[in-house]
């Protein structure tokens, strides 16, 4: 299990380390920061410029700024915004929250809506409804995340002003954005629930357990439901990082003040600093939640660890 362990820890780091010296290397692609510094400053000469990416670091060769990046992400000091001059870590920390919270409760509309609608679809393989919930997946599966925000935004905020259309104030703003990453997270798991959900169905234990006589809720949301559970849970995992990437779009579009609109506001100004630090944290929360998955796999299957 050590070894295990080890491995994948290994494999984490490694991936974590590919992640922050490709976005440090692409974020310089972007254009020179200090020209977006002086802007409105009238006339700038060459000798001014240079000084300004002396007092920022930008003279230095990449290598040596990469170095000094991953020194201060150890230590937790991400640097300072070109902008604005707040220390990075305290721009992430007020933003990380709004992200999390974003992110699980769109896991959990996603799970209230995808698990009863599969079972029900697997219980009535074949009849109108498992035709019309899988029709619905499907159309669901197409909608590009920012047209269902915007939709949403046009009927629930403008049209019947039921919901904030923007910002962070109060659970009532929390609502559109998990509900639209809900939406798109569920098409794909109606149709997973459902076929695991069949193949769980056809297994022996199921037919015994009909056999004794127990309620059907029993049988489907305690027996069958806790069997096919796992490759539920696998896929959530793995949409966890899909998930993270498509928050950054809809946070624009609500403008919700997590990690997502952070990293953008940042490749506008190019900001380095804010923008490696953003997506370093967003690539640790990827790396942490497939990690503790493979972790889990490890515990609960021994061949996982064998590696067969």
């Amino acid at each position: 299990m050590a070894g295990f362990l080890l491995r994948r820890i290994a494999q984490s780091v490694f991936v974590v380390l590919v992640v922050t010296l490709l976005v440090s290397w692409a974020v310089r692609l972007t254009g020179d920061p200090t020209l977006m510094l002086v802007q409105g400053a009238g006339s700038v000469t060459e000798q001014d410029l240079e000084n300004i990416r002396k007092a920022l670091g930008l003279n230095q060769p990449f290598a040596m700024q990469y170095l000094d990046f991953m020194r201060g992400m150890v230590s937790g000091n991400f640097g300072r915004s070109f902008l604005g001059g707040t220390p990075v870590s305290r721009l992430v920390a007020d933003a990380l929250p709004a992200t999390l919270a974003l992110t699980f409760a769109s896991l959990a509309i996603s799970l209230a809506v995808s698990i009863p609608l599969g079972i029900h679809a697997a219980v009535h393989r074949g009849g109108w409804s498992d035709q019309l919930i899988r029709v619905v997946s499907l159309v669901g599966l197409s909608f590009p995340n920012f047209w269902l925000a915007i939709m949403l935004v046009l009927l629930f905020s403008i049209m019947i002003p039921v919901f904030p259309p923007s910002g962070m104030d109060g659970p009532a703003s929390l609502v559109l954005p998990a509900v639209t990453m809900g939406v798109i997270l569920s098409a794909a798991n109606v149709r997973l629930v459902r076929t695991a959900m069949l193949e769980t169905l056809s297994a022996q234990y199921i037919m015994v357990a009909r056999s004794k006589g127990l309620a059907e809720r029993v049988v489907l949301y305690k027996h069958a439901l806790r069997n096919c559970a796992i490759p539920l849970i696998t896929y959530v995992g793995l949409q966890f990082g899909g998930l993270i990437g498509g928050i950054v779009v809809v946070e624009k579009v609500f403008n919700w003040p997590g990690l997502g609109t952070l990293a953008f506001d940042a490749i506008s100004g190019r900001d380095y600093p804010v923008l490696q630090a953003a997506v370093t944290v967003l690539a640790l929360l990827i790396v942490t939640v497939n990690l503790v998955i493979d972790i889990a796999y490890g515990v609960v299957d021994p061949r996982v660890r064998a590696g067969s």
